[in-house]
């Protein structure tokens, strides 16, 4: 039996075969609220009608539905038996006629998992919220489709809800007569459809804009979140990105917004960042801050919002035919995003974040073992599910920044905008956009599209500096290497910058733009030049690359690393430093030191808070077991240190309070956290809000210095579904058999917890200070994620294979164990072969990490 993991040659088929005119969708959800049965799982009532046309008649084909049951399945008027017909996944459709209409009635149930129709109760104060999260294949477990991105559709919503609840959809919605029911959409995709219900606190607003031609487009602005969340939304900024991103995106892309109203839902619960349904955006609600966070956190919320709103155009409007070229959205909303937030909004160093936080998350997923193309092969929906990853995403959204500095960003815009016109409420391949760049740039795209969106890997480029006898530049070349597993040598626009010494700065004094090519480039316009003391490679950050550094300049960085004076330099050697010790070419240890030495001053609190998390894993990964105690000390006292020096309440003294917190390992530190959260110890500035308070408590639970009474007393604080979720994580945290034992259970024997109270227990199990105590756990996980993956949905499935890995358990023996699963189940679920290898590969990364740091003492 096919089963749920739809194949992409089972839709292409049906796309060959099917064409869908328009579906309308009944959900009745009032039975969200009141007790539950106890029976089975809780259901709703869902009734779809499908039209859609065959072009082979007789033949057959399929329906997609995830039910429990299906009350009736009707075919062109004909009654089917649902037991002969339904197999718990799919619908069989025999006979079909040129133009067919399927009916089905059907009890869907309501998710815990984040996936299908999501039903959460606030524990604040019992309200029921719902919604719905359907990529890359879930809205088949609210309503009976034609599960795949290339069978868009008009759809029409209505739906019956407990009174006193508010409806949302993608279309503008009435209530009459008890229902709710919405305009029809333009033709869209199943994974976009949207339906949000319950005692939503809704804001509204207004988006009004001229055009050249004396047109006025007027958008209703509305954003929602749980009403126990309100006093914390401040939804005149979401607004205010909301309208600068509009506008940036009118000037830009030549197609006004085409789906009419705009609403953004802040959800409870919710797996992703966000998802762009086009005219209900949904976001997790945690962009809803409850306490004082850093700039940091509002860019990257404005990033967020910009990159979902650029989905409206890229995804939405014009959708790739198979997750093949899942890219064609993710990788252009990823840029698109980063492009209109420092093209539009307050961020303007935006790049600079993007270039240490995003494209890490690239760097590392491009070199795991299951690195792939941009355009990947995606064999079906297991596939496309694990794929929305750095490489989809970051390292996409890198090579199109790249792809601006070659065909330039005029022509790169022009070609988006005819793109746009030519594929409107279409689906592409990526031939598509090729074909209008090479129209509007002038250059041949495809050997660009094999080297770049056709290959895996990341290239390493260094420089070479010959001096003279004059002592100045004799010959600067660029050497360019690239994994033996994937060779590929690409061609990368490239600004080169000299750097020297003056005054107390490290400034730049020569640029060259230029291209490189091969494994070696001479720079022949630097030759001449005065002797550098640093030489960044990828100035400007305009390829995608890991930057290595001569001698000479990883010299002048240990010493003059916090004076450069460019934020964006600055980054990019904290970047390349940072690749190079995850690649075991940098001791952890001395990396550890650069960030005690020069964090401090650091002025971009993207940056500083990324340092931060680098060198926790530096320490948790990387840093040789002997030493590991040393260096926990060294940071914590480091992070003390600077959170005294720290301006008062500035954001870098919450930042080095939170890390603080995450480093503390000595009775003093503990004693600090504790007078801190008893309020018989300040440090000036310093408010210690609810979210501060429970990040205080954690590291404190993981060292057995407060007890379960002690967080009861703090739930009783925060009676909240945030203080629930941080409860959860404290209690799972503590060093006790006993409680590791339980959480084990409840997160790998047990279905009972949410997918938030999934992570949150997770998140918690696994403490750097508690290796021995989570030893024994290493021969249970490979003995139970087999069973996991097959009982469990995909999304807590995922949650399990890749949190519970024993990835503290640093030893060649826990090496040996993941490549005997492997070879012992060579016919599992390749997702999952797939999530154990990656799990494998940073393990053995962290094994080579800690001989270079324990070969710094020979």
């Amino acid at each position: 039996m096919p089963g749920e993991n739809l194949s992409r040659d089972e839709a292409r088929e049906r796309a060959a075969l099917l064409s869908v005119d328009g579906y309308e969708v009944s959900l009745d959800l009032r039975s969200a609220v009141g007790e539950d049965s106890g029976d089975g799982p809780r259901t709703f009532r869902s009734v779809t009608t499908i039209r859609f046309r065959c072009n082979e008649p007789g033949a057959s084909s399929f329906a997609d539905l995830i039910a429990p049951s299906v009350t009736s399945v009707s075919l062109n008027g004909r009654d089917l038996d649902p037991g002969e017909v339904f197999d718990g996944s799919r619908i069989t459709l025999e006979d079909l006629a040129a133009d067919n209409e399927l009916v089905v009635d059907a009890q869907c149930a309501y998710s815990r998992t984040g996936e299908g129709l999501h039903r959460f109760v606030d524990p604040e104060d019992g309200e029921v919220y719902l919604y719905t999260q359907y990529e890359p294949a879930d809205s088949r477990r609210v309503f009976a489709n034609f599960e795949q991105p290339d069978l868009k559709a008009p759809f029409r919503f209505e739906v019956r809800a407990p009174e006193g609840w508010t409806v949302w959809s993608n279309g503008t919605g009435e209530r009459s007569d008890g229902v709710w029911r919405f305009a029809e959409t333009r033709p869209i995709s199943t994974y976009i459809t949207c339906v949000v219900a319950g005692p939503y606190h809704y804001v509204t607003d207004a988006y009004t804009r001229t055009f050249a031609d004396g047109t006025t487009l007027e958008i209703p602005l509305g954003a929602l979140c749980r009403k126990a969340l309100a006093p914390h939304f401040d939804a005149d900024d979401v607004f205010l990105v909301t309208k600068q991103g509009l506008d940036f995106f009118h000037d830009h892309f030549d197609y006004p917004y085409p789906f009419g109203k705009y609403d953004q839902a802040f959800v409870p619960e919710y797996n992703l960042g966000a998802m762009e349904n086009p005219g209900l955006v949904t976001f997790r609600e945690e962009f809803i801050f409850r306490g004082k966070v850093t700039q940091a956190s509002y860019e990257g919320r404005a990033n967020v919002v910009l990159h979902e709103m650029a989905h409206m155009w890229f995804g939405d409007l014009v959708t790739m035919e198979w997750w093949d070229d899942l890219w064609l959205k993710e990788s252009f909303a990823d840029f698109m995003g980063e492009f209109s937030l420092v093209g539009a909004t307050r961020f303007k160093n935006g790049w600079v974040t993007f270039a240490n936080r995003r494209k890490a998350w690239a760097y590392r997923a491009d070199q795991l073992p299951s690195t792939h193309p941009i355009t990947a092969d995606i064999r079906d929906l297991q596939d496309a599910k694990l794929n929305f990853d750095g490489i989809t995403y970051a390292k996409g959204a890198s090579v199109l920044k790249q792809l601006v500095a070659y065909v330039g960003q005029e022509a790169f815009l022009e070609g988006a905008r005819r793109y746009f016109k030519r594929h409107a409420y279409g689906n592409t391949r990526l031939g598509d956009l090729l074909s209008v760049l090479e129209e509007t740039s002038g250059r041949d795209m495809s050997a660009w599209s094999r080297s770049w969106l056709q290959t895996a890997g990341v290239n390493a480029l260094t420089p070479q500096v010959l001096l003279g006898a004059d002592g100045r530049v004799q010959e600067l070349a660029v050497l360019q290497e690239a994994a033996e597993s994937h060779p590929e040598l690409r061609p990368h626009r490239v600004a080169v910058g000299l750097y020297r010494v003056a005054d107390g700065t490290l400034e730049r004094y020569a640029r060259v733009e230029t291209d490189v090519d091969g494994a070696r480039t001479v720079i022949a316009e630097l030759a001449g030049s005065d002797a550098p003391d640093l030489v960044l490679v990828n100035d400007d950050d305009l390829t995608y690359c890991k930057s290595r550094f001569d001698e000479t300049s990883l010299a002048t960085l240990r010493e003059h690393l916090g004076s450069v004076t460019d934020p964006l330099a600055r980054a990019l050697c904290w970047s390349a430093l940072w690749n190079m010790t995850r690649d075991a070419l940098l001791p952890a240890r001395d990396f550890v030191e650069l960030v005690l030495r020069f964090a401090g001053g650091e002025s971009e609190i993207g940056v500083l808070q990324m340092l931060h998390a680098w060198a926790e894993s530096a320490l948790a990964h990387y840093s040789a077991p002997a030493r590991r105690e040393t260096t926990a000390r060294l940071l914590a006292e480091g992070a003390r240190r600077e959170l005294h020096a720290a301006g008062a309440g500035s954001e870098q003294q919450l930042a080095w309070a939170r890390f603080f917190a995450r480093t503390a390992t000595a009775e003093a530190d503990f004693d600090l956290l504790r007078d801190l959260l008893a309020g018989t110890a300040t440090v000036e500035g310093l408010e210690l809000d609810q979210e501060l308070r429970w990040a205080f408590l954690e590291p404190l639970a993981a060292h057995g210095v407060v007890d379960e009474k002690v967080l009861a007393e703090e739930l009783g604080r925060d009676d909240t579904a945030s203080g629930k979720r941080h409860q959860v994580r404290c209690l799972a945290a503590r060093p006790s058999e006993a409680v590791k034992a339980q959480a084990w259970a409840q997160v790998v024997e047990s279905d009972a917890l949410s997918n938030a109270m999934v992570e949150a227990t997770i998140a918690g199990f696994s403490q750097g200070s508690q290796r021995e105590l989570l030893a024994p756990y290493a021969q249970k996980y490979f003995a139970a994620i087999e069973r996991v993956w097959a009982e469990r949905s995909i999304q807590i499935a995922m949650h399990v294979v890749q949190g519970m890995f024993p990835s503290l358990q640093q030893s060649p023996r826990t090496l040996d164990a993941t490549d005997a699963w492997l070879d012992s189940h060579r016919e599992a679920a390749p997702a999952l072969r797939r999530l154990v290898l990656e799990a494998r590969d940073d393990l053995a990364r962290a094994l080579r990490g800690q001989a270079c740091d324990e070969a710094a003492d020979q």
